[in-house]
């Protein structure tokens, strides 16, 4: 025990990289700080992580209340630790990235932290190294949209291939040739043609298809070739 004592301890915590898409945007979700310093400048939600339990767990904890969803994807990307990150104390901070659909989360979770929805190209100025955070999350978005279909976590149980390509157009913030990108996301076997139509996209219509069962978070070959 003597020689755990004589090493420094730190405070831990979690900040969660909060994605979400609405109106062929990406966006991410921001409140204002609740406490000095920096009080009221805008943050990635985050939180402490308690005693009694993982990282992961306080990170589900921050993204419940925040939100009031208690299923949400959520995967680690990078550990912040530099000593000077923050002024007060040592905090080292495990990032995680979730995805959510705008339409499922609990507006009056969020709007009792003041928190709000901004488009990833119109983001505020956030306190410490949360834009560093930011885009380190964001390249994780990409990496994971290219080798697995993240429609799932963003786009309603039902989708056309337009409504799919628009998202990965929006994640990558470039434009896909949408002949191209139709062959390739077919080619991976992993989407189900149903029978109903979106009658708003073409005089035809255009057919909705679902992630087949089992095939949701499976890795697939890449999608976008870098």
């Amino acid at each position: 025990m003597e020689y755990y004592k004589q090493h420094p301890r730190f405070l831990t915590a979690v900040d969660c990289v909060v994605f979400g898409y609405e109106a062929g945007e990406l966006k991410l979700l921001l409140y204002p700080r609740a406490f000095e310093p920096v009080k009221g400048e805008w943050s990635l939600m985050g939180g402490f992580v308690r005693e009694n339990e993982s990282a992961e767990e306080a990170a589900h904890r921050v993204l419940c209340q925040t939100t009031g969803l208690d299923n949400i994807f959520l995967e680690q990307v990078y550990t912040f630790s530099n000593p000077t990150r923050e002024s007060v104390e040592r905090v080292i901070s495990i990032t995680y990235f979730a995805l959510i659909r705008i339409d499922r989360y609990k507006r009056n979770n969020t709007d009792s932290f003041g928190a709000k929805w901004w488009p990833i190209n119109e983001l505020p100025p956030l306190i410490f190294d949360h834009n560093e955070v930011v885009a380190q999350s964001l390249r994780r978005l990409e990496q994971k949209a290219g080798s697995s279909l993240v429609g799932s976590e963003l786009l309603p149980s039902r989708f056309t291939l337009l409504q799919l390509r628009k998202l990965y157009e929006a994640i990558y913030q470039r434009t896909f040739d949408p002949g191209n990108f139709r062959k390739k996301v077919l080619s991976l076997g992993v989407l189900e043609k149903l029978d109903q139509k979106n009658s708003t996209e073409s005089k035809k219509g255009a057919y909705y298809y679902k992630v087949k069962p089992n095939r949701v978070e499976e890795e697939l070959e890449r999608i976008v070739k870098y």
